[in-house]
């Protein structure tokens, strides 16, 4: 969203090297985007991309000897998309960029080469200054937000407190208003147990914890899961807030498959990327679809006009 003539700018990472992200980008940025790109990956897998600018974080080449398989390969690999990572919020927290599009990263190679974290969005939590952030699927059809993200299934009724899901609801309402443009977001919040609890019969965190929340946001619900992403692809809410990782993919991946972007809420800059891994097993083939990162692009397109206001 070009605003007074200015042009977003983007930061767009490669990701894994051995994955998809190089020939996702180069196709999701074939055709004109509005934006002014910065590509920020290995120096070999830059050279040839379409960008304003390119900023090189070391060779990803074969060595002599080398195999894919290598240790020693899954460690550079891991080494140089995480690196890319860290330049490009450097160059959004230092206002060189507008908005930052990460390509998919393989959190095996990020731990083997020193990045313990268990996704991008705790992981870019951290290098913004440990802030609060939220994470978001979003598509033409639905929004939804994760209360928990990358937990055992058993350890989510804990988590699910009053204080996790209220901060997650208005770091949503606050993205809403200042990145998406929505002047009052309707938010939902979705239920964890079967039929909202039915009045405790099957749990008590929906009276205990979400009904609670929910007052406190002036959002919906909670409402069974069943039902709620219903009536949200039918206009009713701007966003729904999901429990638990599971319940909230699954609804945004049925209904948009390869046109869902996700969106890291809360950090001073927005960060977009595609709803897929790395794709460590058709990388090279020609195989890739490029529309979810071309989604991610276009988004971010539009959220870092919105930052430019």
């Amino acid at each position: 969203m070009e605003r007074d003539g200015v042009r977003p700018r983007l930061a767009v990472t490669l990701g894994d090297p051995r994955g998809i992200g190089p020939e996702i980008a180069a196709r999701a940025l074939a055709e004109p985007v509005g934006a002014e790109i910065t590509i920020v990956g290995a120096e070999d897998q830059i050279a040839g991309l379409p960008a304003a600018k390119r900023v090189g974080v070391g060779t990803w080449g074969l060595g002599s000897g080398e195999r894919a398989e290598d240790r020693t390969r899954v460690i550079r690999a891991g080494r140089l998309a995480g690196h890319a990572v860290e330049t490009a919020v450097r160059l959004a927290l230092q206002g060189e960029v507008d908005a930052i599009v990460t390509a998919p990263v393989h959190k095996h190679a990020l731990h083997l080469a020193g990045f313990p974290y268990p996704g991008h969005t705790e992981w870019l939590a951290k290098l913004a200054g440990d802030v609060d952030v939220a994470m978001m699927l979003a598509s033409p059809e639905l929004r939804v937000v994760l209360v928990t993200t990358h937990v055992p299934f058993r350890d989510v009724p804990a988590l699910l407190t009053l204080d996790r899901v209220t901060r997650t609801g208005r770091i949503t309402a606050r993205a809403l208003r200042e990145w998406f443009g929505i002047a009052a977001p309707r938010l939902a919040l979705c239920a964890l147990n079967p039929h909202a609890g039915e009045s405790g019969l099957f749990g008590d965190e929906e009276e205990r914890v979400l009904r609670p929340a929910a007052e406190a946001l002036g959002a919906v619900g909670p409402l069974p899961a069943d039902t709620v992403f219903v009536r949200a692809l039918r206009g009713e809410f701007d966003a729904v807030l999901a429990p638990y990782h599971d319940v909230g993919m699954t609804a945004i991946k049925v209904a948009s498959f390869g046109r869902a972007v996700n969106v890291t809420l809360g950090l001073p800059f927005p960060r977009t990327s595609p709803d897929h891994g790395t794709a460590l097993d058709i990388a090279g083939t020609g195989r890739a679809d490029p529309s979810s990162m071309r989604a991610a692009i276009e988004l971010a397109v539009r959220l870092g006009g919105h930052r430019q206001v």
